[in-house]
């Protein structure tokens, strides 16, 4: 199965996405460590990135899902075709998906977080709130689960996340 998760900046993705990974005995696949790799190369530059992590990404899901791993993809997914090339990349090894959109509520906890997070990984510099207030998102009409990250902690949110995950997988 893949996990397609997304949300704004700062809402909890990852730390949500490692906590589930490891609980699920999962793969996580983070679009900013693929981008800021392929940056370091000096591949493309920041500012022309354009898809490049995110087909990255659903081809290495696909190879994975191939195998019979569990995979978490964990991106902004800010519009439809981010969503549709994760859904195709379930599709295309011929496994299941779940759709995860995270938010974060409430807007003084989410600019807290945003900015006093401190980066993981190296040369990536994280947007400021500015920057995620400006940034095209748009809403998911078809999610599976939405969780908000500002009603309990990350722990709690990744046990709703891994609940969901094991009814969807015992269904099936």
């Amino acid at each position: 199965m893949l996990i397609i998760l997304g949300g704004l900046p700062g809402v909890g993705k990852t730390s949500i996405a490692r906590l589930a990974a490891q609980e699920l005995g999962a793969i996580h696949l983070r679009i900013d460590t693929i981008e800021q790799a392929v940056i370091d190369c000096g591949v493309v530059p920041s500012d022309e990135m354009g898809p490049v992590g995110y087909v990255a990404a659903n081809r290495i899901a696909t190879d994975n899902l191939r195998l019979g791993h569990l995979v978490i993809g964990d991106a902004v997914n800010p519009i439809e075709l981010s969503r549709a090339a994760w859904r195709e990349a379930a599709i295309i090894a011929d496994k299941p998906f779940v759709q995860i959109e995270l938010i974060c509520s409430d807007v003084d906890e989410h600019r807290y977080r945003v900015e006093t997070r401190k980066g993981d990984i190296a040369n990536l510099k994280l947007p400021d709130w500015q920057k995620v207030c400006d940034r095209e998102y748009h809403p998911w009409p078809d999610v599976d689960l939405v969780i908000d990250t500002a009603a309990q902690s990350l722990c709690d949110s990744s046990d709703i996340l891994v609940g969901f995950v094991r009814e969807k997988i015992a269904s099936i």
